[in-house]
């Protein structure tokens, strides 16, 4: 399992996962680049991906949303801050309506993923940050971390596959 560590610090408002892979960084790059990829591991496996718009670019929105074993649709958007290609990218992701309009009563993540070289694989440090205790602990009561947790240990199957 890629996923080494999992710290939620409710005094810095943030969630940081870590996860080990062995893959070079460039690759595990490309399945954050590519969102054919990315929705093959982004969200837990009983709620696959569909990214409708994704470009790691400053200032782009990706959009998507994660369909349930019933069907029922969970919209989200990334809007894309920062990219340092193949290092790390930072981004707010925000739960949204089936039109991809921000829903302003759900919490609100700053996020970084950042990807180094580590004991001939990659590194991943997975880091968001809330506005509040009360936002971090409402998406921690949501199952954010065994959700999250699940998403990423799906990655090893897709470098594997090449």
């Amino acid at each position: 399992m890629p996923v080494t560590d999992v710290v939620p610090d409710m005094d810095a408002l943030t969630l940081a996962i870590v996860a080990d892979f062995a893959a070079p960084v460039d690759r595990v790059w490309q399945v954050y680049a590519d969102a054919r990829q990315l929705e093959k591991v982004f969200g837990p496996p009983t709620y696959p991906a569909t990214f409708v718009d994704h470009d790691l670019t400053p200032g782009s929105r990706s959009t998507y949303y994660m369909t349930s074993p019933e069907g029922e649709k969970f919209a989200g958007v990334w809007d894309i801050r920062t990219v340092d290609e193949t290092t790390q990218f930072t981004f707010e992701d925000a739960f949204a309506d089936e039109y991809f309009v921000v829903d302003p009563d759900m919490p609100v993540s700053r996020n970084c993923y950042a990807f180094a070289a580590h004991d001939g694989g990659t590194r991943a440090t997975y880091t968001s940050t809330y506005a509040s205790a009360e936002a971090l602990q409402q998406v921690l009561d949501m199952g954010v971390v065994e959700g999250a947790s699940s998403a990423i240990n799906q990655i090893d199957s897709l470098l594997d596959a090449g």
